[in-house]
């Protein structure tokens, strides 16, 4: 896989990052000069920035780049895994907006923040060595611990910010200390080279800095065993800082992981398989059954993204082209349906009081039919309910699985993909089936966007399903 001369200059594979880095530090400068005043005015500039940088990423082309003495790398994944991490960041934005002004927590820094953050997750999606990769890993968790704590009056969401500080450091350590030992048995940092003197003989110590690694990236991915802080980050930070948290930086999160076990790690593929299985079963049954006791809305969607992560653990679990291609569809679905969800659980308020129980959302269907009708298609979308995007992308990944043989994977997935639907039925039933308690909801035009766009999206999948693919199989192809 060696890089394709490009025209471009030096620094020509970074330019959208260099592009949206300039436009972070103009709106910091805006920001000092007039306050949280301009903070309309900084999202509007914020989110053309972000639009703007998804182009370039466009008219990149389709070959394949680098730059940096091959330290970062621009091909047909990190483009798609970047333009799904910027909807992701947009979407943020655009949702916090009216929720920052009614909680009275409007600051400029907010939307810089989230900048930030999505840099890092760029340079995560590209990162072609172990060193650009922490780069980019820290870039972005130094943002999110801020983030996670932005309503600073709020007990929980001080909370919430403590406990991501604490175990992102600890999964940062983690990493960092995976990456030496990594460097130690192989004399290299970069990709290529470890995948070149680990081929037919990784050894013991090779492995060992390979579980280490692996630990670190899936805290960022809130994979079990290190999913804890993920209901407590979710229940306690502001609900548009939590749907931030399940989009974005998980798409980076997964893109990176996937990145550095096929490109440095795939000929020791039989020595991190087992523990990625393991990843992707325990994360699949905690999501699942952890779920079924939750009141609280946020925490129950905390858990179904960590059964949602381990269902894209399947597809990086079958090692295969079939299996990166399973992942990047799972995760465009994935994206719509998490973006659309929480922005219907902004919707849900009163009085200014924030309604995050799962009793708040009875009688939906008569107070607001439009509303419930949008949760409702997200829902089925989520338990996989054909023709509806869950159901495909789902597919993909334990269609992967069963290719490579991985067949008890593939039915203890679709297992807890059953086991998973009473929880999501249950909203359901409350929606249309319990006694109204909401008076009627006005949601607000950008929430009825991001609900109506990530439910069309899944409502329709059949029928742009196979661009879609094309898409992914290209993405795949091109680390392969």
């Amino acid at each position: 896989m060696n890089a394709a001369i490009s025209p471009l200059p030096a620094f020509g594979p970074a330019l959208p990052e260099i592009v949206l880095a300039i436009i972070t530090l103009g709106l910091v400068l805006l920001g000092a000069f007039k306050g949280d005043g301009a903070k309309r005015l900084i999202d509007t500039i914020a989110l053309c920035g972000l639009v703007a940088v998804g182009l370039l990423l466009i008219d990149q082309g389709e070959g394949r780049i680098a730059t940096f003495n091959d330290a970062f790398v621009v091909d047909g994944f990190a483009r798609v895994m970047k333009i799904l991490t910027l909807i992701g960041s947009f979407s943020a934005i655009l949702l916090s907006s009216r929720y920052l002004h009614e909680e009275k927590i409007a600051r400029f820094e907010f939307t810089i923040l989230i900048l930030l953050a999505t840099i890092g997750m760029m340079m995560m999606c590209s990162a072609n060595e172990l060193i650009s990769l922490y780069l980019g890993v820290e870039l972005q968790s130094l943002a999110l611990y801020v983030v996670a704590a932005f309503h600073r009056d709020n007990a929980k969401s001080a909370e919430a910010g403590l406990k991501y500080f604490v175990l992102g450091a600890l999964s940062s350590g983690m990493l960092l200390y995976g990456m030496s030992l990594v460097y130690g048995f192989t004399g290299s940092v970069t990709f290529p080279a470890i995948a070149k003197a680990v081929s037919g003989h990784g050894g013991a110590g090779v492995v060992f800095g390979l579980v280490f690694i692996i630990a670190g990236l899936a805290f960022k991915m809130s994979i079990v065993p290190f999913h804890m802080w993920t209901p407590d980050v979710y229940e306690g930070a502001p609900t548009p800082v939590a749907a931030f948290f399940a989009t974005a930086p998980k798409m980076a999160a997964v893109a990176m992981t996937t990145r550095i076990l096929i490109d440095a790690f795939l000929p020791v593929l039989k020595d991190w398989q087992p523990i990625i299985v393991f990843a992707a079963i325990t994360s699949m049954g905690l999501g699942a059954f952890a779920a079924i006791g939750q009141r609280n809305l946020k925490r129950l969607l905390a858990y179904s993204s960590i059964g949602n992560m381990g269902y894209a653990m399947v597809g990086l679990a079958a090692g295969t082209l079939a299996g990166v291609e399973g992942i990047v569809i799972f995760m465009s679905v994935y994206l719509a349906m998490t973006l659309g969800v929480f922005a219907v659980v902004l919707a849900m308020q009163s009085g200014g009081k924030r309604l995050e129980s799962v009793g708040d959302l009875a009688g939906l269907s008569r107070s607001n039919p439009a509303l419930a009708f949008v949760m409702a298609t997200l829902l089925f979308s989520l338990i996989g309910i054909p023709p509806l995007g869950g159901f495909f992308g789902k597919y993909y990944v334990f269609a992967a699985a069963i290719e490579a043989k991985l067949f008890t994977l593939a039915v203890i997935g679709i297992l807890a993909s059953v086991v998973s639907a009473f929880y999501y039925l249950r909203l359901i039933k409350v929606m249309y089936f319990d006694a109204p308690t909401l008076p009627v909801i006005p949601v607000a035009g950008e929430l009825r966007f991001v609900m109506w766009a990530a439910a069309g999206f899944v409502l329709l999948f059949a029928l742009f399903a196979n661009p879609l693919r094309l898409v992914a199989l290209g993405a795949s192809q091109s680390l392969f």
